[in-house]
């Protein structure tokens, strides 16, 4: 059995969902191609089973699947739930939470057949339309600079002196 030495080791958190790459670094992960082929049908599956529960409306609005993302063994998946408009978006991941063990027994007599064993399902609130529109709100501000209210102006200044 072979060691993997690694000088990032202390510096990175190693988890489930982190292989070492080429150079045997923690910090990036690299999903294989089944994990990927079974992360697709898995969304896909569950897209149903959301439809069929009622799941995809909520609080008023929208929620979806933005990602699945699995372990190597397949034994772990994490689902990234997007929500448009939703008025609490931590409530209806608790509804999700609540609701995984019958979501993962209709994936199970979905996917049986498929797959040797169905992966525990845990949800996540995916936040990165709102980093996206936070960052489209900064460069905004900075391409269009609004000048401090109540102050002088560049050019009343300079007449001041």
């Amino acid at each position: 059995m072979h060691l993997i030495e690694c000088n990032n080791f202390n510096k990175s958190k190693v988890t489930n969902f982190t292989i070492p790459d080429r150079d045997n670094n923690f910090n990036k992960m690299i999903e294989g191609k089944r994990q990927k082929q079974v992360a697709v049908e898995i969304s896909k599956v569950l897209n149903d089973i959301f439809l069929r529960m009622n799941l995809n409306m909520q609080e008023g609005g929208m929620v979806s699947i933005s990602s699945v993302r699995l372990t190597p063994d397949l034994y772990e998946a994490r689902i990234y739930l997007s929500m448009f408009k939703v008025k609490d978006p931590e409530v209806v991941l608790e509804k999700f939470k609540e609701r995984s063990s019958e979501i993962r027994g209709d994936l199970g007599n979905t996917m049986r057949h498929q797959l040797r064993s169905i992966p525990q399902l845990t949800f996540y609130i995916d936040d990165t339309l709102d980093y996206v529109f936070k960052i489209e709100e900064l460069l905004e501000s900075i391409k269009n600079p609004q000048p401090p209210k109540g102050g002088k102006k560049d050019s009343d200044k300079e007449n001041d002196v």
